[in-house]
């Protein structure tokens, strides 16, 4: 039975493939595998599932303008600079040129990564699954929730913004946490959609990490970041 349920997977994510032809800057959607080592996601009609939408109507009945405007920012976000929270005005693209180049090519593998399981899971949205829902960020008629790409780059910048400035480690997961949940403020996203897409975050930057391409391109944005945050070389 696990035979013919890994071929049926790996089949599907052979399928998708086509549909997301970029290149990859540092790590291939066939190396990360993401549908072959998430977990498939609730049912839709599981307990879990209806747990994790009574969370999101509590979430909504509680969250505070100031808790949405940060969300849409959030949801309209989704650049290495997110992380301005972390290290004030001066972290931006126009001051960071080398990191605003760096970043791209790092964000540009999250879509390539977390596809096949988009498409494989076919996941429906909550706002599409339950009506009653009022979700405040973009919206969209696919089935692709799972797992959530905004929270996987989150995590996947996170990480490579640690490998630049390691002294800022703590408070850097923090943002990234801090994005993440801002998914389910955005009524956009099931908790446990979250729960994949750090972990796909995770395996993607592991993978990135043993690049020697990422390992080359990294130094002039550690050079560049940690100049201007006046930290040692």
């Amino acid at each position: 039975m696990k035979l013919v349920r890994y071929f049926t997977f790996a089949a599907a994510f052979c399928l998708v493939m086509p549909a997301h032809a970029k290149d990859p800057s540092f790590v291939a959607p066939t190396v990360s595998k993401a549908f072959l080592i998430l977990p498939a996601p609730p049912a839709a009609d599981s307990d879990q599932t209806k747990a994790e939408l009574a969370e999101l109507h509590g979430i909504e009945a509680t969250r505070t303008s100031a808790e949405v405007e940060q969300a849409k920012q959030d949801d309209e976000n989704e650049t290495i600079f997110l992380f301005k929270t972390v290290f004030g005005d001066g972290f931006n693209p126009d001051k960071l040129p080398a990191l605003a180049a760096f970043g791209k090519r790092v964000k540009n593998d999250e879509g390539l990564n977390t596809a096949p399981a988009k498409d494989g899971f076919h996941r429906m949205r909550p706002y599409n699954a339950d009506k009653t829902l009022n979700p405040v960020c973009k919206t969209t008629t696919k089935d692709n929730s799972y797992p959530s790409g905004h929270t996987t780059t989150g995590y996947l910048l996170a990480l490579t913004l640690i490998d630049l400035v390691p002294e800022k480690r703590d408070v850097i997961l923090a943002r990234a946490d801090q994005y993440a949940h801002n998914r389910l403020v955005c009524g956009v996203h099931y908790p446990s959609d979250l729960v994949a897409a750090r972990l796909m975050g995770y395996t993607i930057h592991a993978i990135m990490e043993a690049s020697a391409d990422y390992q080359r391109e990294l130094l002039p944005a550690r050079t560049e970041l940690r100049q201007a945050l006046r930290l040692p070389l």
